[in-house]
This record gives C-alpha cells, structure tokens and sequence, in this order.
C-alpha cells in the first residue's frame, strides 16, 4: 500500500470540528461526484485492524473488481530492441515506455497509407 502525505492540518478546537461535520456529505448535503467515485471504490471492514484490511483488499483484487478503465487495455508483448534505442528514451527519466508509444504511433501514422474510397 503507498502512503500518502498526512501533513493535512486537522482540527483543533471544537468549533473547527463542528465546521469540518457540517462540510460532510450526510442528510443536508448529498455526496459529489468524485466522493461517489472514491467512495465505490471503498473497502469497508469492520473490526479486526490492519491485518483484517490488508485480507480484505486482496479479497477484492484477486475478485477482479477492478472497475473501469481509463484508456483503452494495452497489450503485453516481449520485444527486443537496441541497446541504443533503449538508451534513448530510458535516459529521458520515468515515463519512457509512454514516450516510445507515442514515437511509435507517429511512426505508424505517418507510413500509413490513405485509405481508398470505395470503387477505385
């Protein structure tokens, strides 16, 4: 599990608590869009600590509840390129898979040829 940045200042007094209550989704107020979305995505466990956590999300990954995705599934190919082209783009830092993509689909796109109306 990656953990993220706490240093989210909480409240302190209970005035500020009362403030961070009323801003909650609940009767007065219905859930956003993009409280629904993390919410859906939520493992609830009731009990039983860290441990009881950690079952529970692997519970639902090896369910294959994975929801959907955001771009088009890749597909997973071993290939063998030169040790000079590897270079290239992994020397441009992290992302260099998604670079030599996008210079592969130029590459295609342009030695593609039109495509033929129909009858000629």
């Amino acid at each position: 599990m990656k953990s993220r940045d706490t240093s989210t200042p909480r409240p302190t007094s209970p005035k500020e608590w009362e403030a961070v209550i009323a801003a909650a989704p609940g009767k007065d107020r219905p859930l956003t869009a993009k409280e629904k979305m993390q919410w859906d995505d939520a493992v609830i466990v009731q009990g039983g600590g860290y441990q009881a956590v950690r079952a529970a999300v692997a519970a639902k990954r090896r369910s294959g509840d994975r929801g959907p995705q955001r771009a088009p599934t890749k597909q997973l190919v071993s290939v063998r390129y030169s040790p000079e082209v590897l270079n290239f783009f992994k020397s441009s830092g992290a992302g260099w898979q998604r670079r030599m993509d996008e210079a592969l689909k130029q590459w295609v796109a342009s030695h593609s040829k039109p495509a033929r109306a129909a009858g000629d």
